[in-house]
């Protein structure tokens, strides 16, 4: 089993992500008092499920919006992009680095907040005010996703829902292992994480990065750390990866695949010199959510391309059921 990632690892990964989203505190300001003023009111909902939902962590919204609670939800995180309705709410900043008094202004029934969001004093601080804060596991590997859904589903009261979501779930995941395990390699790929200026930062094992390697059939280059360091242009030589893989805001910081390639070291590893740069959504790569088989998938096309059709067809069938 793939281990979670620790919470100084999760924060760098997730702090670079907030960072390139740019969004400002001023901007979460106005959007939360403003909330708290329109009253937002939610759709009829049974008593066993909590009618104002704030949702810190991007995989957590989209298992709200999954179990078809969406609707209920009056704020979420700026990590929180997915599905298309949940970029329209309220944001309520970084989920680490959350402010009280906004959060609780508006009102809300529960919030259900991944492990490691915080400041841990504020996030006491809220339930002081009488908020009930439900804490969702976030474990980096298939058990953790199908974990993560069941203890969202048992919070909103929506066991059936969960364990449905669950089912299909771990069925996506069965169907990839299927495939993966007739590949005859593990190609070494390495997962980086770069603001674009100084050494981009490698996932190690374990961390979030390996699980999702891990999954695709691939080994990870980098076993000799935990979580997430910052890695030399020589380690990045030395590591050798086959494949570079990076999520979306990074790609886009640097310049795209041709500021990726620019990264010092980048040139010098088989994937620099073959091209295989792969830049993947950043919530779908490293989020551990309802659509990292999905993610899996993908980057598994680019690790093995002779298994492409086989993979696609078993996408398009779970597609069709």
């Amino acid at each position: 089993m793939v281990r979670s990632v620790s919470i100084a690892g999760r924060a760098k990964v997730l702090g670079a992500f907030a960072i390139s989203l740019l969004l400002s505190l001023a901007a979460f300001t106005v959007s939360a008092v403003r909330a708290a003023e329109s009253g937002m009111a939610s759709p009829a909902i049974s008593e066993a499920e909590p009618a104002r939902i704030v949702a810190l962590g991007g995989a957590v919204t989209e298992i709200v919006y999954a179990l078809g609670a969406g609707g209920n939800v009056i704020a979420a995180d700026i990590t929180s992009l997915y599905p298309a309705d949940a970029r329209q709410l309220p944001k309520v900043g970084y989920f680490r680095q959350v402010a009280a008094e906004p959060i609780i202004a508006m009102n809300p029934g529960v919030i259900l907040a991944i492990e490691d969001a915080g400041p841990k004093d504020v996030l006491r601080q809220i339930e002081e005010a009488g908020v009930t804060l439900v804490t969702i596991p976030d474990e980096t590997s298939a058990e953790g996703v199908l974990e993560k859904v069941e203890a969202v589903g048992r919070a909103l009261g929506r066991t059936d829902e969960a364990a449905a979501l669950k089912e299909r779930i771990a069925a996506e995941f069965d169907l990839l292992a299927g495939v993966v395990a007739k590949a005859e390699r593990k190609p070494k790929v390495a997962v980086l994480l770069s603001a674009g200026k100084g050494a981009p930062m490698a996932g190690g094992s374990p961390s979030s990065a390996e699980g999702i390697v891990s999954l695709a059939g691939g080994t990870n280059a980098f076993q000799e750390f935990s979580d997430w360091k910052p890695v030399s242009a020589e380690s990045l030589i030395a590591a050798s990866p086959e494949v570079i893989v990076v999520p979306d805001h990074v790609a886009r910081a640097v310049g795209g695949v041709e500021g990726i390639a620019q990264i010092p070291g980048v040139a010098g590893t088989p994937a620099g010199r073959e091209a295989r740069i792969v830049v993947l959504d950043s919530l779908l790569l490293l989020g551990f959510g309802p659509r990292t088989p999905e993610a899996a998938r993908k980057l598994a096309v680019e690790l093995h391309p002779e298994l492409a059709g086989e993979l696609a067809a078993k996408a398009e069938a779970i597609a069709g059921q």
